[in-house]
């Protein structure tokens, strides 16, 4: 049985909201996050949910390569039709506690295997995780926003100076994340930070 893959056709073009209608949404209208953009494949629901569960929580490494290879391709064609391409690729870390449960960060084979295909050199040591947080995915907007505080830390940061940034996720939900990384990273001297994702959730949780 095939199933169509929920792509997104038509999204905010900051925070990568998919929207019915052109140019931003409400939320980044009133309070523009750090990051640029959002680039992001599909929606975040079946089947590329269930995808990047089996990828992410059950090691089946082969639909993560899969998934990597999809955005890469839209990636060139993004570069080749005016998409500025980024200095340096960077991964949202894990906390060591949830790396060793894992047994690897996915975002960090993702951007891996984006290098491969793109030539971006990856900054491997920039961000790290010296908070082991809740998980994200049963907390609201807001308590995501309080429960990363002072969860991420910079390193090396005369590397990025002046430098065009990508950071590499697996999944977008609320932008909490991305923007505490872009904001941490634009302090530290970046220039822009964009970020690169295989899927965005189709709403803002409140």
């Amino acid at each position: 049985m095939s199933y169509d893959l929920p792509a997104i056709i038509q999204a905010c073009s900051c925070c990568g909201l998919p929207i019915p209608h052109s140019g931003l949404c409400g939320k980044c209208l009133t309070n523009p996050p750090h990051f640029t953009q959002v680039i992001a494949l599909y929606r975040y629901e079946f089947p590329i949910a269930q995808l990047i569960s089996k990828f992410k929580y059950h090691g089946q490494l082969a639909l993560g390569h899969l998934l990597a290879e999809l955005l890469s391709k839209t990636l060139e064609y993004k570069y080749h039709n005016g998409l500025t391409k980024p200095n340096y690729l960077l991964a949202v870390p894990l906390s060591s506690n949830r790396l060793k449960q894992r047994g690897f960060n996915q975002a960090s084979l993702l951007a891996n295997w984006l290098n491969k295909k793109l030539a971006i050199p990856i900054k491997i040591n920039t961000l790290s995780r010296i908070k082991d947080t809740l998980p994200q995915q049963s907390l609201s907007a807001k308590s995501r926003q309080t429960n990363l505080k002072n969860a991420f830390q910079l390193q090396n940061t005369s590397l990025i100076v002046d430098k065009h940034l990508a950071i590499v996720d697996d999944v977008v939900t609320t932008g909490v994340t991305s923007n505490i990384l872009a904001s941490l990273l634009l302090k530290a001297g970046a220039k822009q930070v964009d970020i690169y994702s295989i899927a965005r959730t189709p709403h803002k949780l409140k």
